[in-house]
């Protein structure tokens, strides 16, 4: 079993890459160029193929599939936007179960709600949020005492085999994916020439899928902001611990108010928590972060301390993992979604801002759909563009 996680300074993920596509030799053009082979870029090149077989299509990711923000996140599936609901967005979860059922995606996606958490009942919640019925199953201390505030749609899946399962959808689909081809520049010619260590390769049309650590190359240094978000997991506990922490109906919960955490089961019974973010250095590349010492490493402590306080049956909880992942956001916490500032021929899709798991497979497929002419870009992405 391959795994997908190349930064070492960042930890290791629960999760695993079990895919590895086949190398192959770039050709000199291709109708599409999609940078980036996570969540986004992996189901672009295989909505691509599958609408337009007669194009060619070819993914490149700078280190493995899934090794940035894809295969490093906690797996908690969310709809709409981290800005809520916007205009013409549409059903992202029933459009994910459609998309993953087209691609036969199977990752363990479960779509049992989501918890939104507080510790008082006048926390803001989403919009999307229904009232809880009944009793809080969750009452936790931490900072006061944590309760359910509101439901809203969601669920989680196993991030591991979300990529895995895109990425051989669009070899099947006829897609080529060459990893470890990072883009070095662009030339803005018409069309324009992508350039990196082996060559360089003629696109007529080019997806930015990228994430926080290429937002030089995709245009965003200035709209974006990148972190590194931290998340740890528990060996897996018994289910008599389960219910007594009230998380039996395995929903996936996050706070409303601070100080943040959030988390969600997994199938082995182990927990995923997450809390904290880290800022990127004064040279803005969070390559150069690592989250097992300095300032990451206390966080890690702290929050930890805090598990195991949240309640007894936590107190002896045993963490195995530690990772942190790369995160960006935007002041209105819209995605990107635009086309890029240097061509009409580019398109430029991200900064998630912690909703990527279910919506980056949403607009990746919309982005697709874009570049053959077959959809509009929506207003609310626009970043400024020519």
């Amino acid at each position: 079993m391959s795994s997908s996680h190349e930064h070492k300074s960042w930890g290791t993920p629960p999760w695993h890459i079990d895919f590895t596509p086949a190398e192959r030799p770039l050709p000199r053009a291709a109708d599409f160029a999609v940078i980036g082979a996570g969540f986004t870029g992996l189901a672009a090149a295989a909505w691509l193929r599958l609408l337009a077989p007669e194009k060619s299509v070819v993914a490149l990711d700078s280190g493995r599939i899934g090794a940035g923000a894809s295969g490093r996140t906690g797996g908690m599936v969310l709809a709409e936007t981290a800005a809520g609901d916007l205009p013409g967005l549409g059903d992202v979860l029933g459009g994910l179960q459609d998309i993953l059922k087209k691609l036969d995606v199977d990752c363990d996606l479960s779509l049992p709600g989501a918890w939104e958490i507080a510790r008082s009942d006048r926390a803001e919640k989403s919009d999307n949020a229904h009232a809880l019925r009944g009793r809080s199953p969750i009452e936790w201390q931490d900072s006061g005492k944590l309760h359910v505030v509101g439901v809203v749609p969601g669920g989680t899946l196993n991030p591991g085999k979300q990529v895995s399962g895109l990425a051989r959808a669009a070899v099947r689909c006829g897609a080529i994916i060459a990893e470890h081809c990072a883009v070095q520049r662009i030339r803005w010619s018409n069309p324009p020439q992508i350039e990196f260590a082996r060559g360089h390769l003629e696109a007529g049309k080019i997806l930015f899928a990228t994430n926080a650590l290429s937002l030089n190359l995709s245009g965003l240094r200035g709209p974006a902001q990148p972190k590194i978000t931290l998340a740890a997991r528990t060996a897996p506990i018994q289910p008599k611990q389960i219910e007594a922490i009230g998380l039996a109906a395995r929903k996936p919960f996050y706070t409303v108010d601070f100080p943040y955490l959030w988390g969600r089961l997994c199938a082995d019974n182990s927990i995923v928590w997450g809390a904290g973010l880290v800022d990127a250095p004064e040279s803005g590349d969070l390559e150069e972060v690592d989250v097992g010492s300095g300032h990451a490493a206390r966080m890690f402590a702290s929050f930890e301390k805090r598990v195991h306080g949240l309640h007894p049956a936590l107190a002896g909880a045993r963490f195995t993992h530690r990772w942190g992942g790369p995160i960006a956001f935007r002041k209105d916490f819209q995605p990107v979604f635009s086309r890029h500032p240097r061509s009409r021929n580019a398109t430029v899709l991200g900064i998630f801002a912690g909703h990527g798991v279910a919506l980056s497979v949403y607009l990746g497929v919309w982005a697709a759909e874009a570049m053959l002419g077959r959809r509009n870009l929506p207003e609310w992405g626009r970043v400024g563009s020519k």
